[in-house]
């Protein structure tokens, strides 16, 4: 099965960018008006983020949302076949971002990425390892289908990212510090999701409703003494993409406890708010609700309660 789906994916890989986003684009029209892939849920999230905004102006964001969730898989197909020179035209490696890279480096300091569900993360991770000469270690959800899961590892790891899965990650992470000892390393996590204890969350405001954080990420930092980025990867224009990233601390142990949390939610909304569309609106941000039992995770006063 997986050496078939290769061959599938690779061949239509090797189909020019026009015809793969014309594809994208007739994908995007039916996940959103004929299959309607989790419609509902991209539509409540929009409300809930974007009150004031008229519906009309809502639905516009939701579909642009849907083409970009479709050009990330056409995407995730073509990297089966891109070469150097096209990864270089891709992904954009402005020259402050570069700057943050070669500071990281230089500090001899390993560092953590907080990053978003944004798109363009395989076009982004491909041109952050390829930049790198030091380790860049990814955090992810394995797919549950196993041929996938082998095909997506082989072209994440192309230029030397070491996958850490989510389901594993302790294990894994202490094997790969096994590995590394006494080298500075950049760890990269996706730390907006949904927080599967919601008493154990960190609980505060995003774009005005209580929303629960999961505490991992903090607490890791906080306990190795790392350094903490903030991470931003978006679109500059269409199959091309760009990553923000600024430090926010050297040492994340000298932050009061939850203010890491706090800044990194600030950080979120400030960014979409930005670029509505380019935010993983699909996935349940809110799917938990605040309880009076968890008010000593409180990092602020919530808004919207009575």
């Amino acid at each position: 099965m997986y050496h078939l789906i290769h061959i599938c994916f690779y061949l239509l890989s090797l189909l020019p960018l026009r015809v793969l986003y014309a594809l994208s684009d007739v994908l995007s029209l039916l996940a959103f008006h004929v299959v309607r892939y989790r419609r509902a849920v991209v539509l409540e999230n929009l409300r809930m983020a974007f009150p004031e905004k008229p519906e009309a102006e809502r639905r516009l964001i939701a579909m642009r949302f849907y083409r970009n969730l479709t050009d990330m898989l056409v995407d995730g197909i073509k990297v089966l076949s891109l070469s150097d020179r096209e990864l270089s035209v891709r992904f954009i490696m402005r020259p402050e971002l570069k700057q943050v890279f070669d500071q990281c480096i230089r500090s001899g300091k390993s560092y953590q990425i907080h990053a978003m569900h944004n798109f363009g993360w395989e076009i982004v991770n491909l041109g952050v390892s390829r930049a790198l000469d030091i380790p860049f270690l990814g955090v992810y959800m394995p797919i549950k289908n196993q041929a996938l899961e082998r095909l997506f590892r082989k072209i994440r790891v192309r230029y030397g990212t070491v996958l850490l899965p989510a389901t594993d990650f302790k294990n894994r992470f202490s094997e790969v510090q096994k590995r590394y000892k006494g080298r500075n390393y950049l760890l990269a996590l996706v730390a907006d999701q949904s927080p599967g204890r919601p008493e154990d969350a960190w609980w505060l405001n995003l774009f005005g409703v209580p929303t629960g954080f999961i505490h991992g990420p903090e607490k890791a930092a906080r306990d190795r003494k790392l350094g903490v980025l903030f991470g931003y990867f978006y679109p500059v224009e269409r199959g091309k993409y760009s990553f923000d990233m600024e430090i926010v601390t050297e040492d994340a142990s000298v932050m009061a406890e939850g203010e890491l949390t706090l800044a990194y939610a600030r950080y979120i909304e400030e960014n979409v708010r930005r670029q509505p569309d380019n935010y993983l609106w699909s996935h349940r941000r809110w799917k938990h609700a605040y309880r009076p039992e968890y008010a000593d995770r409180l990092l602020e006063p919530l808004q919207g309660l009575s």
